[in-house]
Formats: structure tokens, sequence, C-alpha cells
């Protein structure tokens, strides 16, 4: 417990430093307006983002872009409430009784309840990361690269069975993703693999370009074929605090939320995503009347914004304690963090405590600052959200060239991301989703250098893989988590929900 305070002590003289409080409050603004801006999304945003990090020290780096994640959760319910549009996947949820209670004259109620809630979750759910990180990190240092290989093709199968759609299609993009980080020059041989013949892919492909292509230059495509649609905004806000009552209604609810969204953050895979849909689901199951779900009930408000600002925070743990992303968002992080030289894993609580512990302390003023300043700030995002698509996405699309040719003065660089950006329409026309495909570069490295390390070490015996213990139970749980999805009702379930 000493150790746990002198810690946290560690983290506020780190993270209360002047430079790091105006990144943090900077970065949960421009996470709220991206969240509630329909279209552009906190991974898009983060890629963009990400040349000018380049001249931060790594911890102010990180500081900005977690708040950017976590201010997008709040923002994604502002557009959900007011303008029926989910601006973030998570607010999808809460689009189901919060737009309800906002045409009922009760918005300001909802968004009151979402801020309280998200506060509350993100809170609590801090103290989860404080309190788990350290042993974890302890336990991870347990792990050899059989062990380290294992759980990456675990992380890799709930990033599969966790994806929208199709688990054919969610696979193939992992194995995209794999393919695509086996671009280059060969550490051990020097041996170019995949570059047919480019002098600028003999060191692979640049984690910004795919990121920002993927997710930048994509979303600007897809969301110019729907940027002449204009959408209702309600101007009567009605009171921002809830009565009693409804605070009452709510208080279990953001309890159970904030409990379901740490343990789903913590999973590899896209278990944050899930959180809103339990708690959802966990209400409308204990509800005495279960006819208000869908009419603007605030627990349907309540328990969903608590478990999904409390996932987004919990995700950090299995990316700063094992070194595996949980998610497209955290990959983003994880090269942020290659970047600037540090290595995700165990050793970054070690080697480098002020990064970790600053981000856990930036998570409390990140989330005192979302409470503090979007509540009052609610008349100028209605305003923000007439302005049309079509007056955005030039800016967005020059920013992105700008950064990108930045990082290696390339003008390569630019065409490539443009490639990248017409392949992530592709896709998404076709119905596959790119972030496994993310998360399978991200992890393609480590995986295939893990798998030699192991090898190596066995003298090329793969059942080392099946004789350690740790290796064979996280296999296992993979192959599992497979074949629990491969079921023809899980399948069938799935099919459901993809054509609706």
């Amino acid at each position: 417990m000493a150790d746990l305070f002198e810690n946290l002590r560690l983290g506020f003289a780190t993270s209360l430093s002047l430079l790091n409080v105006v990144l943090c409050l900077g970065g949960c603004l421009l996470g709220t307006l991206i969240g509630m801006l329909p279209g552009i999304g906190p991974i898009a945003t983060i890629a963009m983002l990400l040349p000018i990090t380049f001249n931060l020290d790594p911890t102010s780096a990180l500081i900005l872009l977690a708040g950017i994640y976590y201010g997008a959760q709040y923002g994604g319910s502002t557009a959900a409430i007011l303008v029926n549009i989910p601006g973030e996947a998570t607010a999808v949820v809460t689009v189901l009784d919060g737009h309800p209670m906002a045409r009922q004259g009760r918005a300001g109620t909802a968004l009151g309840i979402a801020a309280i809630g998200s506060f509350i979750a993100g809170t609590i759910s801090t103290m989860v990361v404080a309190a788990l990180g350290l042993p974890l990190s302890e336990l991870a240092l347990w792990f050899g690269p059989p062990e380290y290989f294992s759980l990456m093709l675990l992380g890799l199968s709930l990033a599969v069975v966790l994806a929208q759609g199709s688990l054919l299609k969610a696979g193939a993009m992992v194995l995209v993703g794999l393919l695509l980080s086996s671009v280059g020059a060969d550490l051990e041989t020097g041996q170019e693999r995949l570059t047919f013949g480019f002098d600028e892919l003999s060191d692979g492909i640049d984690f910004a370009v795919l990121a920002m292509g993927l997710f930048g230059f994509a979303e600007v495509l897809r969301n110019l074929e729907g940027s002449g649609e204009q959408h209702d905004v309600r101007t009567e806000i009605g009171r921002l605090l809830p009565s009693r009552a409804d605070f009452r209604r709510s208080l279990w609810p953001i309890v159970r939320g904030c409990g379901l969204g740490s343990v789903l953050g913590i999973l590899p895979g896209n278990g944050a995503v899930l959180a809103p849909f339990a708690s959802y689901a966990l209400e409308k199951r204990l509800a005495e009347d279960r006819t208000r779900f869908g009419r603007g009930a605030i627990e349907g408000v309540a328990g969903p914004e608590a478990a999904n600002n409390a996932g987004a925070q919990t995700a950090f743990i299995p990316l700063l304690t094992l070194g595996i992303p949980p998610n497209a968002v955290m990959a983003l992080m994880v090269g942020a963090m290659t970047i600037h030289g540090i290595i995700p894993g165990p050793q970054v609580i070690t080697g480098r405590p002020d990064l970790f512990w600053g981000m856990v302390t930036s998570m409390w003023i990140g989330n005192l600052a979302l409470l503090a300043i979007n509540l009052p700030l609610i008349g100028l995002w209605v305003r923000l959200l007439r302005v049309p698509y079509r007056l955005m996405f030039p800016a967005i699309l020059v920013f992105c060239c700008i950064g990108i040719y930045s990082i290696n003065n390339r003008p390569g660089d630019v065409l490539l991301m443009a490639g990248f950006g017409l392949a992530g329409y592709g896709l998404f026309k076709f119905g596959f989703e790119p972030a496994p495909l993310l998360l399978g570069f991200v992890l393609g490295k480590l995986l295939e250098e893990k798998l030699r390390q192991a090898l190596v070490l066995s003298r090329g015996n793969f059942l080392t893989f099946v004789t350690r213990p740790v290796s064979c139970v996280l296999l296992l749980a993979a192959v599992a988590v497979l074949a629990i999805a491969l079921m023809p009702s899980v399948s069938k379930r799935r099919a459901e929900i993809d054509l609706s």
C-alpha cells in the first residue's frame, strides 16, 4: 500500500506539470469535439495527430492521446442524444434512450447523467488501473517468449470474435495485417520480403502511413457519401442536473456499468466496445418495467455511458502491463510508444514509472476536466453540430498529407497513404472491418519475434508452446474462443446482428 501511494505521488508530480495539464485538457476538449462530430472518430483523429506528438516527450504524448480517446467516449453521447447520431461506436446504445429523452424536452438531464456517470466510472476505473497495474506487471515478468506468443494469439482470436460481422472476414483482416507487418528487410537475414522491387518498402510500411490511410483518408471517403444529410438539432436543452428521482434510478446502473466496463475493457480484443451493449442488456433485464426502455429510460443512458468510459480506461491495463493492445485505439498507442523508442510491456512500469503513473493520474485530471468543461459548452456543441461535413473534409485531407510528409519528408509516403485510404474505403464497401487488420499489423512483428525466440530456446521444438503450462492454457483459451464463436447458435446470432 505504501508503494502504491508513493507511485501515485510520482504520477501526480508528473501529470500536474503545466505542459501535461494543458495537454490533458486540450486532449479531452479535442476528444469531445471529435467524438461528437459524426464521421471522424477517435481512431482517425489519433492517427492524424501522431506527427504532432513527435516533438513531445513520451509521457506528454501519451497523455494527449489518452485524453483524446476517453474524451471521445463522452463526446459521442452528445451527438447521440441531440441528433440521434452516435459520433463514436460506443455511443450507439446511448441513442436508444438518450434521443427519446431529448424529444421529450429532457436533453439536459440525459447529457447531465451521461457526464456524471462517465465521471464516476472514470474515477473508479482509474483506481482499478492503479491497483492492478503493478501486480499484473510483476506477473508478466514471468512470461517467456512462448507465453507471449500464445497471449498474442489469444488477443488476435478475441479480435476476430469481437469484430462486427463475418468471422471469416475478420480473420482475413488479421491475416492481411500480419502479412503487411512482414513487408521489408528481415531483421536477422537482411533478405527483403514482399517489397516487389520498391526501395521505399525496404524499411517496411510505416505505422502512421497505414493508420492514417485506413482511418483518416478512408473515413473521409466514407462520410462524403452522406455529407449532404442535415439533421435536426434540438436547442431546448432543459435542466442539466438530474432530479433526485432520476439520480436514484441511475445510481445502481452506473455502478453495474462501471463493473462491466472495467472487466470487459481489460480483455484483449475489443471488449470495451461490448461494455455499453452488455450494460444496456443487463439493465433491461433487471428493470421492473422493460417497456420503458427505448422510450426515454434514464437507466438506458446512465449504465452504458458509465460502462463505455470505464472500458476505455481499463483498456490501458493490457497495453501497459503486457504490451498487448486490446483494440484499434490502443494499437495506435503502441505505435506512438514505439515511435518514441518505448516497447510496451511490463518493463514500462519498472523502467519508466513516471510514464505509467503519470498516465494513470492524468486520467483523474481528464475525468474532472470532462465534467467541468463540457456541460457549460453544450450550447457551443449544438452550433458545431450544424457545420456541414463538406466544409470539414478538405482540412482533414490537408492535415493528413502534411502530417505524413513531415515524418520522413518522402512524397512516396503520401501516395502510399492515399493508396491505403482507397483500400480502406474498398474494404468498407465490401463489409470488411479494418480494425482487426491494424491489430494484426501492430502485433505481427512482435509475434514473429517471440515465435523465433521460442524456437531458438527450444532448438526448433514446437512442443514448447504446449509443454509450458501458461502457454498451453492461453492456446487452449484461444481455441475455445474460436470454437464457441463457430457454434451454429452463436454464428446465427452474429448473422442476424450483421443483417440488422
